[in-house]
């Protein structure tokens, strides 16, 4: 199973029955989020400002995080604005990436007779090891351990899924009677670069905003 977050955020995405990710949209937020994350996890973004910055530049040796941390340097812009910026081709940057490592097939559809435009079809190669990433993640929500205590990665895949609302990681009801915790493992973005747990914690109402014709791509 891959290894960055951006990876893992979309795994933990993906609906094994369905074969297809739970929600397109929202993932596509959740790995602007992860992407985010993790150049913050490695060093190379901080916040100045009230606004994204780049605190290392260089190459990543990830083609996603390079062009991430390429536009954060090119553009002041709050945490909230590099969430909505750019989601959809990060989305299918991030399936081909997956695609390559051989975790991911993509498969073009033909155009139906109804007229309607080509479907992808998108398989996990191993939905067994993707099944386990997701139960590893909703054993997190589960958890005692304290969650300053946990791999800031894993707290933020827990975070970031709890925000997304993605159903198998978590019920409604965990959302409800784990709040708490939630709320923690969110606030541990804000260890890793301040600002962008705010950014996170109001993650579900961008969405919901941008679902509703407000948001740009």
């Amino acid at each position: 199973m891959t290894e960055p977050l951006h990876h893992r955020m979309y795994l933990t995405a993906y609906d094994t029955a369905a074969q297809n990710l739970f929600d397109r949209p929202r993932t596509g937020f959740l790995l602007r989020a992860a992407v985010l994350t993790e150049l913050a996890i490695r060093g190379h973004l901080t916040e100045v400002e009230g606004a994204a910055a780049v605190a290392a530049a260089g190459s990543t040796g990830d083609s996603v995080l390079d062009k991430a941390l390429g536009d954060v340097g090119a553009h002041r812009r709050s945490w909230k604005a590099w969430l909505r910026y750019d989601r959809k081709e990060t989305l299918e940057a991030v399936e081909h990436q997956l695609a390559a490592l051989g975790v991911l097939t993509i498969e073009e559809k033909e155009k139906s007779s109804f007229g309607r435009g080509s479907k992808r079809q998108l398989t996990v190669t191993d939905p067994v090891a993707v099944k386990a990433l997701q139960d590893g993640a909703s054993a997190i929500l589960h958890a005692r351990d304290p969650a300053d205590r946990l791999a800031p990665a894993d707290a933020a895949l827990l975070a970031l899924a709890a925000a997304g609302g993605i159903p198998a990681v978590l019920s409604r009801k965990d959302s409800r009677d784990h709040k708490d915790r939630i709320e923690a493992l969110t606030d541990r973005l804000g260890d890793i670069a301040p600002g962008l747990d705010k950014a996170v914690h109001s993650l579900r109402i961008t969405m919901i905003a941008a679902q509703g014709g407000m948001g740009g791509s």
